[in-house]
């Protein structure tokens, strides 16, 4: 057996695969498929200050290596969260991760408030990337905003702080900078990437909110770059990736590039046991290069620039 424990900043896994908010549900859905207890977290869906119908459909559509979508946050809100979802969640058996998206920073300040005063969570995570819904994207876009969000949240609740970030800006390093600077125990790179999808006979987009967020094999190769620009400014600053991340190879490469740790998101869709099948994997693809500990393999990766051919 491969030791698999990891920590992120006052986080500590018993392994580095988590599963990605908005693909898992409210977990106690995918008990039937997943050895829960065995992962290295769970993050259910996003909360809301207040219940959301969320988005029109159509709100999927299938692309090239992709999945697009305009789920639009849909949920009831952080009560009905904190006294129907949070005592099942306590159960699980690993460390359950909390994601929160505020229409403000208020809102954000007063949900992880909120939060911190209740037991059995081991990390909030803000989502201040979601392309989806009206003024998704503002906080998240903007270092200095960023910074002082997380500083505020920091201020008001006891747990570490994940800061979920936008791969739509000019420079995610320099967001991803702010957000350790505003006291953040790690980023998670990346949340999905604006796109749509036409329907040309009708002239339409084909999903109703016109736009959306694409994830999924298709944006691995974005997802690693930015991992990697951030974890080798940062290097202190913990990084979990996503993006595409189905195998264990896949994770074995966001590991290499700086993440310690990796979210399974779109994989979940299609394979409902990703993550759970990941761990296993994970541990034989680490014995064929005799690594014991997959510390050994995390923020390896050495660029090819000045090496000769």
């Amino acid at each position: 057996m491969v030791t698999k424990a990891v920590q992120l900043g006052r986080l500590s896994l018993q392994n580095p695969v988590l599963v990605a908010s908005g693909t898992f549900g409210y977990v106690r859905e995918m008990a039937s498929f997943v050895r829960l207890e065995r992962l290295g977290g769970v993050i259910p869906k996003t909360v809301t200050f207040r219940p959301r119908a969320g988005n029109p459909t159509p709100r999927t559509v299938e692309t090239a290596s992709g999945l697009l979508n305009a789920i639009g946050l849909d949920n009831d809100g952080i009560d009905h969260f904190r006294s129907h979802h949070l005592p099942y969640l306590r159960t699980v058996g690993t460390a359950v991760i909390a994601n929160i998206a505020g229409e403000d920073e208020d809102q954000f300040v007063k949900m992880a408030e909120a939060l911190g005063g209740e037991p059995g969570l081991a990390a909030i995570e803000l989502n201040i990337s979601c392309p989806n819904v009206s003024h998704g994207l503002d906080l998240g876009i903007d270092a200095e905003a960023v910074k002082r969000l997380v500083r505020r949240v920091c201020a008001v609740c006891p747990y570490p702080i994940i800061a979920k970030l936008t791969p739509n800006v000019t420079d995610i390093v320099a967001i991803a900078g702010a957000a350790g600077e505003g006291g953040a125990d790690a980023v998670s790179l990346v949340n999905t990437f604006r796109g749509m999808a036409v329907d040309w006979r009708r002239r339409r987009p084909i999903l109703a909110n016109d736009v959306g967020g694409l994830s999924g094999p298709a944006i691995k190769p974005l997802a690693l770059r930015m991992v990697w620009d951030v974890a080798r400014t940062y290097p202190t600053l913990p990084v979990i990736g996503i993006g595409g991340i189905a195998t264990a190879d896949d994770a074995l490469e966001f590991l290499v590039a700086g993440a310690r740790a990796v979210q399974v998101g779109t994989a979940t869709f299609y394979d409902p046991t990703a993550s759970d099948r990941m761990l296993d994997e994970i541990d034989s693809k680490l014995g064929e290069v005799g690594a014991r500990d997959v510390n050994e393999v995390i923020g390896t990766l050495r660029s090819n620039r000045g090496v000769q051919a």
